[in-house]
């Protein structure tokens, strides 16, 4: 036994199995197809929560499923990890992805399959550390790398369900207030890596071993209770209001009815302003409408202009309108958050900085549709924003995030530099699935993270008001107009996780990578024994 081995789990079954049994084999990819399941089981939303389900899935399972799949990785060779993982990852991301469905059945597959595959060299590097002394450790470090690299290649990334995207209510959450979504995910890996510690110290008969893993996987999240949310600086609160209008019908046909969506957004502010002079709710000193609640280009469409203009007016405060645009040159699209304001009109706005690659603009264009015609469903491609998401409403510095944009940490923490985030957003597409439910969760966690209240302003649902601490103040139901309403804080705060920025993933991703290489060093070493050394 070299000195990077632990004493205290079991040798003979793990080598055996590794050596190449067949059957043992089997048995590993089985349970780590098992260990995608449950993981799936812990995002939002809970299945057996009431009515549409709950805003929290079954988040304890993601350190088990986490747990499960490092077991099922001990002691195999990397190849045979790189399978079990690759497998690990297909019963993970084909039922966490179904809400792309009405997309295309290959769309979801596709993508499930692409996301699945950055599993193949996690459980490659896993199963080759799993017997260094720190293991657990180095494991850990190994998720939140495979997150770093899903979250920017290839297109941008796609940085969806990440195992701290299913601790957004949990003791895991405050973590973000630390080190962002990277830390909660590290330390959600952590503790389900002491627990498969602790369940092979049982198997070898170290029980001493076995309670102190289980007293670690225990602390983790004991510790994240101590960290204070939402306890930030800044006296100061606002009215908010945030619109959902509402579409006639859910899935791609959404996008044919731009009239008739945007009526709904002027028909529910016309009803706040109504409940403002009635005295019914306060008057708001800032309104939200979700993404493409105007898909008609009201700079270019005078009718649209006037409608936007004359419910502003009536309302009496800024509303931040999404809208799509054409480019000057007529060429390209862009998706904005616009400032309208009741004396001024139109005003500072924001453009979406990451469209969505094959939704909002298509890769390789030329080449893609003469293959898959219905890209071409897509005319013209989104430009990409430049500017920053930083855009004042009454005085009120308020960040604009578009859409899936908020799973994105960099973007997220550029829009926290204001006192207040918004997250605009259309689901009419995937109404009905578990990718509002997703989104939300992001939401929240993000509120946490940065210490900011969010206003989630959706199309068709789910749209939401969110306190500084992740609990939620108001949420509406799916495919219902709806009209919320509340003085909500106006931070100053920064967290230390906004202080570190970027730096918290990147260190922990190099922990794994660390294990990595200590366990190629440890491995030559036992190979090539230098002189005075025993094999």
């Amino acid at each position: 036994m070299t000195q990077e081995t632990v004493t205290a789990e079991p040798e003979t079954a793990p080598r055996a199995e590794a050596a190449g049994s067949r059957g043992g084999r089997a048995t590993r990819v089985a349970v780590s197809a098992a260990a995608g399941l449950i993981m799936f089981l812990a995002f939002p939303p809970n299945v057996f929560g009431p009515d549409e389900g709950s805003p929290s899935g079954l988040w304890p399972l993601a350190p088990v499923g986490v747990a499960v799949l490092a077991l099922a990785l001990r002691g195999l060779r990397p190849w045979a990890g790189a399978l079990a993982g690759l497998v690990c990852g297909l019963f993970f991301f084909i039922p966490i992805l179904p809400g792309l469905r009405p997309i295309g059945t290959d769309v979801w597959l596709g993508l499930s399959v692409v996301q699945a595959l950055y599993f193949a060299p996690m459980g490659a590097a896993m199963a080759y550390v799993s017997r260094s002394r720190l293991w657990p450790l180095w494991v850990a470090g190994l998720w939140v790398a495979q997150e770093l690299v899903r979250g920017r290649a290839p297109l941008g990334g796609f940085p969806w369900a990440r195992l701290a995207f299913a601790q957004t209510d949990t003791p895991f959450t405050a973590f973000a207030a630390l080190g962002g979504a990277p830390l909660v995910s590290f330390a959600t890996a952590l503790s389900g890596t002491l627990l498969a510690f602790a369940v092979l110290a049982v198997a070898a008969r170290g029980l001493k071993a076995a309670a102190l893993a289980v007293a670690g996987a225990l602390a983790v999240p004991l510790a994240g209770l101590a960290v204070p949310t939402g306890a930030g600086t800044g006296g100061e609160s606002a009215v908010v209001a945030v619109i959902q209008g509402n579409v006639p019908r859910s899935g791609m046909d959404f996008l044919g009815q731009r009239q008739a969506v945007l009526n709904n957004h002027i028909a529910r502010t016309r009803e706040l302003a109504a409940q403002v002079r009635s005295g019914e709710v306060p008057q708001p000193d800032l309104v939200v409408w979700p993404e493409n609640a105007s898909d008609i280009d009201p700079y270019n469409d005078p009718e649209a202009r006037r409608l936007i203009d004359a419910v502003v007016k009536e309302v009496g405060a800024p509303v931040l309108v999404g809208a799509l645009t054409s480019t000057p040159d007529g060429t390209m699209v862009e998706n904005r958050g616009i400032v309208w304001d009741p004396q001024d009109g139109p005003g500072e706005h924001y453009t979406k900085r990451h469209p969505v690659p094959f939704g909002e603009y298509i890769p390789f264009r030329d080449v893609l549709t003469k293959i898959i015609s219905r890209l071409e469903r897509v005319p013209r491609d989104f430009a990409r924003g430049t500017e920053d998401n930083t855009v004042m409403m009454d005085g009120v510095p308020v960040g604009d995030v578009i859409c899936f944009e908020v799973a994105y940490d960099g973007i997220v923490r550029d829009a926290a530099e204001a006192r207040i985030l918004v997250v605009q957003t259309n689901n009419a597409t995937y109404g009905r699935t578990s990718l509002p439910w997703q989104q939300l969760a992001m939401s929240r966690l993000r509120a946490v993270e940065h210490d900011r209240t969010v206003l989630v302003a959706a199309t068709s649902g789910i749209s939401a008001i969110v306190a500084p601490d992740g609990t939620l103040v108001d949420k509406s139901r799916e495919f219902t107009p709806d009209v919320q309403v509340a003085r909500v804080p106006l931070r100053a705060s920064v967290t230390i996780s906004d202080r570190l920025g970027g730096l918290p993933e990147w260190l922990l991703a190099l922990v794994g990578v660390t294990g990595v290489g200590l366990a190629l060093t440890a491995r030559r070493r036992a190979s090539h024994p230098g002189p005075g050394e025993a094999a």
